[in-house]
């Protein structure tokens, strides 16, 4: 599932999840600031503040370079304002060729409140399931309170926690791992928030974010 998925909302606004393979220069500039201001107001993906620039955009250019990562954008009036990586296995590892990865899931503050991550884990489950993933696994810190209401609305399960997932001013920070089965009648979908892992809400119940890079 490569092709664009776009929708209208209420208001008029264009809505919209692609996956992507290369980034133009303004797209890679609009992915930069959204994530940006996605660390910036909650921290996320493994950041605790903003990195520079030039340090983004390496960042993303080596995802798009990685041959077992998938990237997909969300767009709002066709910026970019989020993203979700699909991790696949190495060839090396057998065992778990059948389960994918979900990372550096996350909505921009400013486009938020209109289920574009929702519609982002929408499009990278659907993905996974056209690629013969059985299962997908992400990790959040036990900060991320909604992070985590959006992952369990959407079938995710919590399996268990790790008291010392991240160590953040001094102090150890837990984080939880999930799990969401891909196989019919053994997961179940729901939920219409703008969901996130590791980071990145606004007031009004959607949040975004994603798990660790």
């Amino acid at each position: 599932m490569t092709d664009a998925v776009a929708a209208i909302s209420d208001d008029g606004a264009r809505l919209a999840t692609e996956e992507v393979r290369d980034l133009s220069d303004l797209d890679m500039d609009d992915l930069i600031s959204a994530a940006h201001d996605a660390i910036a107001l909650d921290g996320g993906f493994g950041w605790l503040r903003p990195p520079a620039h030039s340090i983004m955009r390496q960042y993303w250019r080596g995802v798009l370079l990685i041959p077992e990562r998938r990237l997909f954008v969300a767009r709002l009036d066709d910026t970019i304002c989020g993203s979700v990586q699909l991790h696949f296995s190495s060839a090396q590892n057998e065992a778990q060729r059948l389960v994918g990865r979900l990372s550096t899931f996350f909505i921009a503050p400013w486009a938020r409140g209109r289920g574009l991550g929702s519609r982002l884990l929408v499009h990278a489950e659907a993905t996974a399931r056209e690629s013969g993933l059985l299962a997908l696994e992400l990790n959040l810190r036990a900060t991320q309170e909604r992070a985590r209401q959006t992952f369990e609305a959407r079938g995710y399960k919590n399996w268990g926690i790790n008291p010392h997932y991240a160590r953040i001013e001094g102090r150890w920070v837990s984080g939880y791992s999930y799990s969401l089965s891909l196989i019919d009648g053994e997961g179940e979908d729901g939920g219409d928030g703008d969901g996130g892992g590791d980071s990145h809400g606004d007031g009004d119940g959607d949040d975004e974010g994603g798990g660790e890079r």
